[in-house]
C-alpha cells in the first residue's frame, strides 16, 4: 500500500569512485544525480552534497555549501558506503590491540595456516589489523565424560549459553591485566579486540576485560562473544578485530555526515545498509556488518524489481563494474552466507552471498604464449584504462570503445588530467595496433597447424570480449550447479556501468533466454536502498540435539529471540502488523562439519517437531537439493539459533510510461563489430522511448550512467516502467576449424577448466565422507585420446600431473579391453598412485562411431580409511605397502554400466588378513564416495560431450592438442630465458644440486638446458636408494613436484597439462628413493620425500632458500576417535622477500583445525600454538619462522608423528642462513621430557604433552653487519604487494571463492 509521502526521500550509494543518489521527492518526481565520492576542491562529502544539491534545486531555497543543510523537508536517508570496506583493503582502521587467551598471541596471524596463491614462491598475505597483543592467563576447558586429566579441589564447573559444562581452571589475573592494558593506552592505542578460548559459550572473562578496559579509559571494545557469538575461535577473533578495526572509522565517518546537516540530523530518519541486505539504524551500524553495504544494494534493487514480477524464474544479478563483476542469486529469498574472507579478513557475520570476480571494466589484457588473457590485474579508477588519458594499459573498457560499442560523444567528459575531456578513442586504437602487430608475430612464428592470416585489430579487440565473457561464465555455472540449480533456467538481471554491454553475449553462453535491465541499472544499488526493509536479527550459540526432548528449550530461545528484534523494530517506529519475523536452526549432521542455516518457513509444525517448524524436514530437504543425498539414521545438531526481524518499507510505485503508436527513434546509425564483421547499428536514448517499444538487434540503448549493447538476432522490448527487457536469439555460431585460433584457445582452455570444475562440483556434492566433501581433498580431470591431461582443478599440488600416469598405465595394460560402461579404480603406486588413500576412479569415453576412447575424465578423492596397519591409513612405521591398506592396482569398478560392489568390498576388506593389519574401518563411506567419484566422471562426459555436439568431435580433440601445446610453449620460454641467464652467470647451461632426507638418503639432480630448443634433462642420478620404511616416492610424486615448481617458476596462469612436461626428458634410477619396488611402502614419500624433491629442484635453479620442507604429520586415536593434521612451518627467503612465517609450502596447503572445534570433538587440550622467534635463517631477506604446538592429552591414545626436517636444516641461498630444524618433544606429566625423533608411534598418558616444533625456513642473501645477532622477536608483520595499489585491488569474495580456496588448501 503506497503510504502519503512527508518529504524527501534520499537513497545513496557512495561507492569507490562514484556516490549515487536517488531521490524521491514529495511530488512524486524522481532525481538522479552521480558524483565522484571525493572531490575535496569542491566538497567535503559527496552524500551531503548531492542531498543540498537537490534540494537547492527542487525547493528554490539557497543552501550554501559551508552551512549546515536544513532538514525540515528531508524524511529519510538510506545509504550504503564503502568506507568500512576501503579501510579494510587499505589497511587505514583505527589502531587496536588484540586481548586473547595465552599461548595464542599469534593465532589469528597463523589463521588457518593456508597460502593464498598456492604457486606464489612470495608468500604475501594481508597485515594484520592489530598492532600489538596482550596475553591473558586463564584457562577455561569443555568438561568430557572420559576425562582423566586430574582436577584441583574446589574447581568451578560452569554451564554456557550452549548448554555445554566447562571447568575453569584457571582465572584472569585482573592485576597484570591492568598493567598491559595500560602499556597499551601508553602507546596511544584505544580499541581493543578481545577473544578468549570458548568465549561464544562462556563469556565472563571477556566481559570483565571489556568493563576494566571500558574503566581504563578505552574508547570502543569489541568482545567476539557479543560481536558474533559462534563457535571457531579463529574467524570469530577476525570478526571481533574487524569490528574494533572499523567500527570507529564508521563511527567517525556518521558523526561528520551529520554534522554537515541542522542539528546533526536529529529526528530523522536515517538507515543504513547492511551487508545482510537489510537497513539498520545509524547509530547501530558497525564494521563487521558494514563490508558489503554497497553492493547489498544491488541485489535487494534486482531482486525487488525482477522477481515475480518480471519472471518466475529464478534471477542471476551481474553487476559489471570498473575493477571486478559481483554475481548473486535470488530466487524468493536472499541467499545467504555466514562466513566470507574479505581482504584476507575472515568475518563471521550475515552477508548476501555476493560472489567477486576478477572481470570488469578495467581488467587488463594481455597476451601471453599464445594465449588471449584477461585480468584478474585492474587498472582501477587511476590510471584506468588508455581511454582515461592518464597513461594505463589497455583494458576491457578499450576492446568496447574500439568496437563502437561505447560512444564518447554520449559519455561523461570527465577523463584526462584536468577531469573534462572525453574518452580517447584514438589512444585505444593505438594501444591496440601494437598489440596486433604483437599478436600476428607470433601466430607467424608458429609451426603448421596454426592459423597464421594475419588478425585485424577488431578481431584481436573481440577476442578479449569473448575471454572476458567466459571468464565471468564459469563463476556464474559454479554458483547455480554448486546448490543443484540449472544455470540455463535462469533470468539475467545486470546492471552497473559496464554490463549492459555484455549482457546479450553471456546470457547467450549461458542457455538463457532473458536478460532484464531496470532503467536505473547504473545506480541500482542506490535504488535498492530505497526499497529495502529494515532488519534487526539476534543469535546464540547451541550445542543441543535435534531431538524432541531439546524442543522445549529450542522452542523457549527463538520466542526469546523473536521478542528482542519485535522490540528493536518498535523502538524504531515500525507497529507489530509491519513486522515479520523469521527463526532459523544452523544444522548439521553429526560427526560433519557441513552446517545449513535452515528456516521452517515453508515446513509447517508435525507432531515430530519443535513448535517453530519442522526444522529437520527444512534440513533434510535442503541437504538433499544441495548434496544428492541425506543421512539417515545420523542425529543433527543445532549450532546455532538465529531469529531475522524485518520492519517492512512502505512500496515505491514506479511510474508507468505511456504506450506510443510511432516507431522508435533513433539518434544516429553508427557502425559496431560484432562476431566477424561490422554492422549498421542504431543508437537510441532511453529517455526517448515509450512502452512496449521493440528494438531489433544489433543497437545500443544510451541510458544517462550506462550503455546497453543489443546483440544481433536478440530483440529489445521496453516495458511499462520504462525498463529493458531482452529476449536472446540463438546467434550465428562462427565456424571453427581444427587449426589454432588463439582467441578460441582462450576460450576452449576456460571451457575445458570449467568442466573439471563442475566434475569437482558434483563430487563434492554427492560424497559423504568429511575428506571430500567438507576438506574437498580431491581433484577431477580431463585427459585426451593418448591420455594426455588436458585440465586439471583444482590445483592440488601434489596431484599435478599425476593421474595422467595413471590413465596411461591403464590404457596399456588394458587395450583393447577398456569398454564402453566401463570404469577403472586404482591406487597403486607403480599404477601412477600417489599414496593409498589417494583412489583414482578413471572412465574411457566413446563417442558414437568411434571404435576406441576420444577422451578420459578421471576423478581422485583422499578416503579416510582404507585399512592398514594404523587407523587413517597413514602409519609412520610401514615397512611395506600392504601395511598402508586396500591396494588397487587395475579394478573395474563398473563392468558393463553396473557397479561391482560385491568385488570391492571384498578387496577394501582384504587387509585384515595380515596379522596386526585392518580391513577398512569405514566402508559405508568408502563405498558413498566411489559413487560420487563416479557421478563426477559421468557429469565431466555429459559436459564434453555437450561440447563436441556443439563443435565436432575433430575440433575438440584438436583443441586438446592445442592446449597442450599452449603450456608447452609457456614452459619453453620459460627454460629458454633460465638457460640464458646461467650461461651469463656460470658460463654453462647445466645446474645441479643435492639435498639430504633425515636418514642421510641424496636426493640428487643435475639440469641440462637447452637454450635453442627450450627444453631440459632432468636427472636424478645419484639419488639413493629405496628406504626400510614409508619415505619411498612413487614416480607420479616426483612429477607433480616438477611441474609445481615450473608453474611457480613461469610467475603466471598457463594451462597445468601434459604440455608443462613435454619439454622435459626426466630420468629417475630405478629402485631408488624415487622409483622404488612394486611393493615398498610410500605414505611418506607422498608427505614427505616430495617436499624434499621441491627443494632439490628450487635450489637448482637457485631461486629461492628453502621452505620447512615437511608437511608435519601428527595423528592421534584410538578405537573410538581418530585425528590427522598436518602443520605449518617457515617459508623461505627470495631474492626480493623475506619469508612468511607459520605457513604451508609446496606440496600442502592444508588448513588446520580451530581450537575450539578441536577441543570440542577430540579428547584434547591445545595449550599453544604460536610462531617459534628466530627460527627462520638469517639473510639479506630472512626466512620465515615455524611455529610451536603444544597439545595435551586428556586420556589415553597412540600418538603418530611423521615429520621431516629434524637433523638436516632447510639450506640458505646466496649466502643466506639456513633455518632450524624442528624437534618433536613429549613433555610426560611429571614434567621429563623426551625427544620423540622424526617418525615414531608412542602411547600417552592423560597429561602428556606433545610439543611440536616445526622448521623455518631459510635466509637469502649474506645477513648485513647490522643484522647480526638480531632479536627478531617482535610482532609479525604480513604485507601486501609493494606494486599494487588500493584502487588496483580487486577482492574475491563469496561462496564460490570460498569452495575455490578451500580446494587448493588440503
Amino acid at each position: 500500500m503506497q503510504v502519503q509521502q512527508a518529504g524527501f526521500r534520499f537513497a545513496i550509494d557512495r561507492g569507490g569512485t562514484f556516490t549515487d543518489v536517488y531521490a524521491r521527492c514529495p511530488s512524486g518526481k524522481t532525481r538522479i544525480l552521480k558524483l565522484l565520492s571525493e572531490d575535496p576542491s569542491n566538497y567535503l562529502d559527496a552524500p551531503r552534497e548531492g542531498i543540498r544539491r537537490i534540494l537547492q534545486e527542487e525547493t528554490g531555497q539557497l543552501m550554501p555549501p559551508d552551512v549546515p543543510v536544513d532538514t525540515s523537508q528531508i524524511e529519510w536517508i538510506r545509504m550504503g558506503t564503502t568506507v568500512a570496506t576501503n579501510a579494510l583493503l587499505e589497511r587505514k582502521g583505527e589502531r587496536i590491540a588484540l586481548v586473547i587467551t595465552k599461548g595464542f598471541k599469534d593465532l589469528l596471524y597463523i589463521g588457518n595456516q593456508a597460502r593464498p596463491k598456492i604457486f606464489d614462491l612470495e608468500i604475501v598475505t594481508p597485515e594484520m589489523l592489530y598492532e600489538d597483543v596482550v596475553e591473558v592467563s586463564e584457562w577455561v576447558v569443555l568438561q568430557q565424560d572420559k576425562c582423566q586429566l586430574a582436577k584441583k579441589r574446589g574447581l568451578e564447573v560452569v554451564t554456557g549459553t550452549t548448554g555445554e559444562k566447562l571447568e575453569v581452571r584457571e582465572g584472569i589475573d585482573m592485576k597484570k591485566l591492568r598493567d598491559d592494558l595500560q602499556t597499551v593506552l601508553d602507546k596511544g592505542i584505544q580499541s581493543l579486540a578481545v577473544v578468549l578460548k570458548h568465549a561464544y559459550t562462556f563469556d565472563r572473562h571477556e566481559k570483565h576485560i571489556g568493563e576494566l578496559a571500558q574503566q581504563m579509559g578505552f574508547h570502543h571494545v569489541s568482545l567476539s562473544s557479543s560481536v558474533m557469538p559462534m563457535v571457531r575461535m579463529v574467524p570469530r577473533g577476525y570478526t571481533a578485530s574487524a569490528d574494533a578495526y572499523l567500527t570507529p572509522c564508521i563511527k567517525t565517518y556518521l558523526a561528520s555526515f551529520a554534522g554537515g546537516f541542522q542539528n546533526s540530523l536529529e529526528g530523522k530518519r536515517v538507515l543504513f545498509m547492511q551487508s545482510d541486505g537489510g537497513l539498520t539504524p545509524m547509530d547501530k551500524f558497525n564494521g563487521s556488518r558494514a563490508i558489503l553495504s554497497g553492493p547489498a544494494g544491488g541485489v535487494v534493487g534486482y531482486a525487488v524489481t525482477t522477481y515475480k514480477r518480471e519472471t518466475d524464474l529464478p534471477v542471476i544479478g551481474f553487476d559489471m563494474g570498473g575493477t571486478s563483476t559481483d554475481v548473486s542469486r535470488y530466487a524468493g529469498e536472499y541467499e545467504h552466507v555466514f562466513e566470507t574472507t574479505t581482504a584476507g579478513v575472515t568475518i563471521q557475520a550475515p552477508q548476501l552471498d555476493i560472489n567477486t570476480v576478477a572481470a570488469g571494466g578495467g581488467s587488463r589484457l594481455f597476451f601471453r604464449s599464445g594465449l588471449f588473457v584477461v585480468g584478474p590485474e585492474s587498472a582501477g579508477a587511476h590510471p584506468g584504462p588508455t581511454c582515461y588519458r592518464k597513461g594505463g594499459p589497455l583494458c576491457v573498457t578499450d576492446a568496447n570503445l574500439v568496437l563502437g560499442r561505447l560512444r564518447p560523444e554520449f559519455f561523461p567528459s570527465i577523463f584526462g588530467k584536468s577531469e573534462d575531456q572525453p574518452l580517447d578513442i584514438d589512444a585505444s586504437v593505438k594501444s591496440f595496433i601494437t598489440l596486433t602487430k604483437e599478436v600476428n608475430e607470433f601466430l607467424a612464428s608458429q609451426p603448421e597447424g596454426t592459423k597464421k592470416e594475419p588478425m585485424s585489430m577488431e578481431e584481436i579487440a573481440m577476442g578479449f570480449i569473448n575471454v572476458a565473457n567466459e571468464t565471468m561464465c564459469r563463476p556464474i555455472r559454479a554458483l547455480t550447479q554448486a546448490k543443484g540449480h540449472d544455470t540455463s533456467c535462469h533470468v539475467l538481471a545486470c546492471f552497473g556501468g559496464a554490463g549492459g554491454q555484455h549482457a546479450c553475449a553471456i546470457a547467450r553462453s549461458l542457455g538463457m533466454s532473458t536478460v532484464f535491465i531496470h532503467r536505473f541499472s547504473g545506480i541500482l544499488s542506490a535504488y535498492g536502498m530505497a526499497l529495502a526493509d529494515v532488519v534487526h536479527e539476534a543469535q546464540e550459540p547451541c550445542a543441543l540435539q535435534y531431538e524432541s526432548s531439546s524442543f522445549p528449550l529450542i522452542d523457549c530461545r527463538i520466542e526469546k529471540l523473536t521478542e528482542q528484534c519485535v522490540l528493536e523494530l518498535e523502538k524504531q517506529g515500525f507497529t507489530r502488523s509491519q513486522i515479520d519475523t523469521e527463526s532459523y536452526l544452523h544444522l548439521r549432521y553429526d560427526r560433519t562439519d557441513c552446517a545449513l542455516m535452515c528456516s521452517a518457513a515453508d515446513f509447517p509444525v508435525t507432531k515430530t517437531s519443535c513448535c517453530h517448524g519442522d526444522f529437520e524436514g527444512a534440513f533434510n530437504a535442503r541437504y538433499k537439493r544441495e548434496f544428492g543425498f541425506t543421512i539417515p539414521g545420523r542425529s543433527i545438531i543445532v549450532d546455532d539459533i538465529r531469529v531475522r526481524g524485518v520492519g517492512k518499507t512502505d512500496i515505491i510505485e514506479d511510474r508507468l510510461l505511456k504506450t506510443s503508436a510511432k516507431e522508435p527513434k533513433s539518434q544516429l546509425v553508427t557502425r559496431c563489430y560484432f562476431d566477424s564483421k561490422y554492422w549498421d547499428t542504431k543508437l537510441y536514448l532511453l529517455d526517448d522511448l515509450s512502452s512496449n517499444h521493440t528494438i531489433q538487434g544489433p543497437a545500443i540503448l544510451i541510458e544517462k550512467n550506462s550503455t546497453v549493447v543489443i546483440e544481433p538476432h536478440c530483440q529489445a522490448r521496453i516495458t511499462q516502467r520504462g525498463d529493458i527487457h531482452i529476449k536472446i536469439g540463438s546467434g550465428l555460431r562462427k565456424g571453427i576449424g581444427t587449426e589454432l585460433d588463439t582467441i578460441q584457445l582462450s576460450i576452449f582452455s576456460h571451457r575445458f577448466m570449467s568442466t573439471a570444475e563442475q566434475m569437482g562440483r558434483i563430487l563434492q556434492r554427492t560424497a559423504i565422507s568429511t575428506n571430500i566433501k567438507e576438506r574437498l581433498d580431491f581433484s577431477c580431470a580431463m585427459f585426451g585420446f593418448d591420455g594426455g591431461l588436458v585440465a586439471n582443478a583444482p590445483h592440488i599440488p601434489v596431484h599435478l600431473g599425476a593421474m595422467q600416469e595413471t590413465v596411461q598405465y591403464q590404457m596399456k595394460v588394458l587395450g583393447d579391453d577398456l569398454k564402453e560402461g566401463d570404469m577403472i579404480l586404482t591406487n597403486h603406486p607403480c599404477a601412477g598412485g600417489s599414496h593409498l588413500p589417494d583412489l583414482t576412479v578413471i572412465t574411457p569415453v566413446f563417442y558414437p562411431g568411434s571404435l576406441k576412447p576420444v577422451f578420459f575424465v578421471a576423478s581422485r578423492g583422499h578416503h579416510a580409511d582404507i585399512g592398514g596397519i594404523a587407523p587413517g591409513s597413514m602409519p609412520p612405521n610401514s615397512k611395506h605397502l600392504g601395511e598402508e591398506g586396500a591396494v588397487f592396482k587395475t579394478f573395474k569398478l563398473v563392468k558393463d554400466g553396473i557397479f561391482q560392489e560385491e568385488d570391492v568390498v571384498k578387496a577394501f576388506m582384504a587387509p585384515g588378513e595380515v596379522p596386526g593389519s585392518s580391513g577398512t574401518r569405514n566402508l559405508h563411506d568408502n563405498l558413498a564416495d566411489l559413487r560420487a567419484q563416479v557421478a563426477a566422471n559421468q557429469k565431466g562426459i555429459t559436459l564434453i560431450t555437450e561440447l563436441i555436439d556443439s563443435y565436432g568431435l575433430d575440433v575438440v580433440l584438436a583443441y586438446m592438442g592445442h592446449i597442450q601445446t599452449n603450456a608447452e610453449i609457456a614452459v619453453r620460454e620459460m627454460l629458454k630465458e633460465i638457460g640464458k641467464n646461467t650461461l651469463e652467470k656460470t658460463g654453462k647451461t647445466r645446474l645441479m644440486a643435492v639435498d639430504y632426507m633425515d636418514d642421510g638418503t641424496p636426493i640428487q639432480l643435475s639440469i641440462d638446458i637447452n637454450i635453442n630448443e627450450g627444453a631440459a634433462f632432468f636427472d636424478f642420478t645419484g639419488t639413493g636408494p629405496e628406504v626400510y620404511g614409508n619415505c619411498n616416492a612413487p614416480r607420479a610424486v616426483t612429477m607433480s613436484a616438477i611441474i609445481y615448481c615450473l608453474r611457480c617458476m613461469i610467475g603466471h596462469d598457463v594451462p597445468l597439462n601434459q604440455g608443462c612436461l613435454k619439454p622435459v626428458q626426466l630420468h629417475i634410477p630405478k629402485g631408488s628413493i624415487l622409483d622404488p619396488s612394486e611393493n615398498a611402502a610410500v605414505v611418506g614419500g607422498n608427505v614427505l620425500t616430495s617436499q624434499r624433491v621441491v627443494d632439490v629442484v628450487l635450489k637448482a635453479f637457485a631461486v629461492c632458500a628453502a621452505s620447512q620442507g615437511c608437511m608435519n604429520n601428527i595423528t592421534f586415536g584410538d578405537a573410538d576417535i581418530g585425528y590427522y593434521e598436518t602443520v605449518s612451518g617457515g617459508a623461505g627467503a627470495g631474492p626480493t622477500w623475506d619469508g612468511q612465517s607459520g605457513v604451508h609450502t609446496h606440496m600442502t596447503n592444508t588448513r588446520i583445525t580451530d581450537p575450539e572445534i578441536l577441543e570440542r570433538r577430540y579428547p584434547v587440550v591445545l595449550k599453544r600454538f604460536e610462531l617459534n622467534p628466530n627460527t627462520g635463517g638469517l639473510g639479506q631477506y630472512r626466512g620465515g619462522d615455524g611455529v610451536i604446538r603444544e597439545v595435551l592429552f586428556r586420556r589415553p591414545l597412540t600418538l603418530s608423528v611423521l615429520t621431516e626436517r629434524r637433523a638436516f636444516r632447510p639450506y640458505g641461498m646466496k649466502g643466506g642462513e639456513p633455518g632450524q630444524p624442528g624437534k618433536n618433544l613429549f613433555i610426560y606429566e611429571d614434567g621429563r621430557i623426551i625427544n620423540l625423533g622424526g617418525k615414531t608411534a608412542i602411547n600417552v598418558k592423560a597429561g602428556d604433552t606433545l610439543q611440536l616444533c616445526t622448521p623455518g625456513g631459510g635466509g637469502f642473501g649474506t645477513p648485513p653487519e647490522k643484522n647480526c645477532g638480531t632479536d627478531y622477536d617482535v610482532l609479525p608483520s604480513k604485507r601486501r604487494r609493494h606494486n599494487q595499489v588500493a584502487s588496483q585491488l580487486y577482492t574475491e569474495k563469496g561462496s564460490v571463492h570460498a569452495f575455490r580456496m578451500a580446494q587448493e588448501q588440503v
